[in-house]
């Protein structure tokens, strides 16, 4: 007889650990839990339901069990090369939330609410309010313009040559160390805000800054967090020129998020930035038709599938 397992109890996002990195093995589940299987059969658990993003590099091969678990608890799955650098992803733990949906579209369709949504990610990020009457096109450009400086001044102080930021995801070797070590720090970040993005029930693909990208939201959001974060472990561990640097960044990211407390963070400042453009959720409509076999209530984020 086969075994009933209890209901899964997903861990909100803000109590997770952010990411684990799983390399030349078959990811599978045994009694209902995850399993790493290497080359040679020793098994690994991990526990899925306490990571919020997985990175699966090379070598990696996934069960469609192991899919529909991460899914389940609201894991998000990355497939990555051996760089970091982005590739695809699947599992899809979020976006379970139609009326989050509907609020950011509102926001990003609506010019002058849109400009309300930018104006508050400038304040979070620099720390000070915006130039008045700007358009989003020119805050971009000031935006760009201070990104630049801090680059070149955090670059500065850890001794670190800088030339600009500049990378060819089909070359990655022909980039300098700094860029190699930025852009696989990025990647840990978008990985990790992507996973919280969606544990919010809301939609990685509409930005507000950024767009006509599938993650354009999630750049939106992982650039307010990345100076505090990622840039100062990548210039720091540039600086050393190290054997396996994009490794080191990996490990060193994944404390940055820790001791930051990041996963807590993110949420509530999407809500909050969100807020800013001062109109409420689009409620449901009067005439819609509930779904024939309710849903149980959610245990995890409001993005979770319960």
């Amino acid at each position: 007889m086969a075994q009933i397992l209890p209901p899964l109890k997903p861990i909100p996002i803000k109590d997770r650990l952010s990411i684990l990195y799983i390399e030349k093995g078959h990811l599978d589940v045994l009694d209902g839990a995850f399993v790493v299987v290497d080359k040679t059969g020793v098994r690994t658990h991990i526990p899925v339901g306490g990571v919020a993003c997985l990175m699966l590099e090379p070598g990696t091969r996934v069960s469609h069990a192991a899919c529909a678990l991460a899914a389940r608890v609201g894991t998000l799955l990355v497939w990555i090369g051996e760089a970091g650098v982005r590739l695809y992803s699947a599992g899809q733990p979020g976006g379970a939330r139609a009326d989050r949906l509907l609020y950011q579209a509102k926001l990003a369709l609506d010019p002058d609410l849109r400009l309300k949504i930018v104006r508050k990610m400038y304040a979070m990020r620099f720390g000070e309010e915006p130039p008045a009457r700007r358009s989003v096109e020119q805050l971009r450009g000031i935006e760009g313009a201070r990104v630049r400086e801090m680059y070149k001044r955090m670059a500065g102080k850890y001794g670190v040559e800088w030339k600009a930021r500049n990378y060819d995801v089909e070359e990655w070797d022909k980039g300098d160390l700094p860029n190699r070590c930025l852009s696989a720090a990025t990647s840990c970040l978008y990985g990790v805000t992507e996973a919280a993005v969606l544990a919010a029930g809301y939609a990685p693909a509409v930005g507000f800054i950024h767009t006509g990208k599938p993650l354009s939201f999630v750049y939106d959001v992982a650039d307010i967090y990345k100076f505090q974060t990622v840039v100062p472990v990548a210039f720091r561990i540039a600086a050393r020129s190290s054997r396996s640097p994009e490794q080191e960044v990996r490990i060193a990211c994944r404390d940055v998020f820790r001791q930051s407390n990041l996963l807590e963070q993110i949420i509530p400042g999407i809500e909050d930035m969100l807020s800013a453009g001062g109109i409420e959720p689009p409620a449901s409509p009067e005439d819609a038709m509930l779904p024939a076999i309710p849903n149980p209530e959610s245990l995890g984020d409001a993005g979770h599938r319960a």
